[in-house]
């Protein structure tokens, strides 16, 4: 959702992030975007009914809730690639953990460039709270935060990723944690052999002249 007013604090975020999607290719210094979504567990009553001749698979409309857990994804755009984890929760030690596990990834990068939303769990003390100060400090050293504006959660590459995924993979009821880590899985493994990637054009000039009610204005 964009904001209905003008917000100089809105277009500053924006621009920043923007700038940062302009940036070449740089394996020394990765680009990545993060989001993260919960996902509802949910198990069958009824067995469905199988499709047949002109006729879809069919699920009854009951169901029975075993819970939810988070997916994490990481994506790096320019090099077509994406990591993604599964949790029981989305909390600041989970968040913590998987910037670790991204840390890990890109173990030769000089430095990570993170672009994600502006949440309270997002944030430098979550890696205090998950990690002894030398090794939080150390791990927030290896990054770069962006935090996209409030309402600009559509400027993160990640969340098309995750919307592609749940399209793609988590569209139907699934209800054990295992299995969910599974078909993610999968899926990711499938999408990066695809060399899939978002193909993102938006620019600080688009943004100026499609958005330009945002902007504060000047009298001459």
């Amino acid at each position: 959702m964009i904001p209905p007013e003008g917000s100089a604090e809105f277009v500053a975020a924006m621009e920043r992030v923007l700038d940062v999607y302009r940036r070449p290719y740089d394996g020394a210094n990765p680009v990545v975007c993060m989001d993260e979504t919960p996902r509802q567990l949910i198990r069958e009553t009824r067995s469905p009914l199988l499709p047949g001749p002109g006729r879809v698979q069919r699920h009854d409309y009951e169901y029975e809730r075993c819970g939810v857990c988070n997916v994490f994804m990481a994506t790096e755009p320019l090099a077509e690639t994406r990591m993604t984890k599964v949790t029981d929760r989305k909390t600041k030690i989970d968040w913590a953990q998987f910037l670790q596990d991204i840390a890990e990834r890109y173990a030769d990068a000089e430095r990570i460039t993170l672009i994600m939303d502006n949440l309270n769990t997002h944030r430098p003390g979550a890696l205090y709270e998950a990690f002894p100060p030398d090794q939080a400090k150390a791990l927030w050293d290896r990054f770069e935060f962006i935090y996209t504006p409030k309402h600009g959660s559509w400027l993160n590459v990640a969340e098309i990723e995750l919307n592609v995924m749940i399209s793609q993979c988590l569209n139907r009821r699934i209800d054990t944690i295992a299995q969910l880590r599974e078909q993610v899985s999968a899926w990711q493994e499938h999408r990066d052999q695809l060399q899939a990637k978002v193909n993102w054009q938006f620019t600080t000039q688009d943004a100026r002249i499609k958005l330009k009610r945002l902007y504060p204005t000047f009298n001459a």
